[in-house]
């Protein structure tokens, strides 16, 4: 737990990720993304905060929210787009000031202006999901890395051009984990 700035407590979170995907016009949902997504949520691997999705314009190439069946989501990655919601104040953009200092303590990330710019690359037509998770299954990895005066360098999936350099190792570290998986279970049954 944390202290929040009215004195209260605050639950710590885990580390928070934003998943921009797109999708071109032909795009096929047919409800596999959402039940993937339900199914992590369910085993508390992720837990999502908000998820908004969005469209491009074919002709005025404007972006429009899309509502997601009915559902109260979008409001925090709207803001973070741009979006103006009834009620809501869209957060303030990040100065100059507050760069210097995200670099000088070693944070790292997509700032609001990455954001809009993923959102302004899409073509014409096409749409795109913005998925804000926690990572649940970090929450005590963030506070043990904290605890010990350890600090971000840097983090990002590997490209599939880099994985591919080093498949065969990884492939066969794999094979030996579920190996050493069976053998345990073998011996605990």
């Amino acid at each position: 737990m944390t202290e929040n700035g009215g004195g209260g407590k605050m639950k710590e979170i885990g580390p928070v990720q934003l998943l921009a995907i797109g999708f071109g016009p032909g795009a096929k949902f047919e409800g596999k993304i959402i039940d993937e997504l339900a199914k992590l949520d369910n085993q508390r691997t992720i837990r999502i905060l908000d998820l908004l999705f969005v469209h491009k314009d074919a002709e005025a190439g404007d972006l429009l929210a899309l509502d997601y069946q009915g559902e109260e989501l979008g409001a925090i990655v709207g803001a973070l787009l741009g979006f103006e919601f009834e009620g809501d104040e869209q957060p303030a953009g990040s100065t100059e000031e507050e760069e210097e200092e995200r670099v000088e303590s070693h944070a790292f990330g997509l700032s609001q202006s990455d954001i809009q710019g993923l959102a302004a690359s899409l073509e014409p037509g096409s749409s795109a999901g913005f998925l804000l998770v926690e990572h649940v299954w970090a929450r005590d990895l963030k506070r043990a890395i904290r605890g010990a005066g350890g600090f971000p360098l840097g983090e990002g999936f590997l490209t599939p051009e880099l994985v591919t350099t080093v498949a065969a190792e990884l492939v066969a570290m794999a094979e030996a984990l579920e190996e050493l998986e069976a053998e345990e279970a073998g011996a605990g049954a």
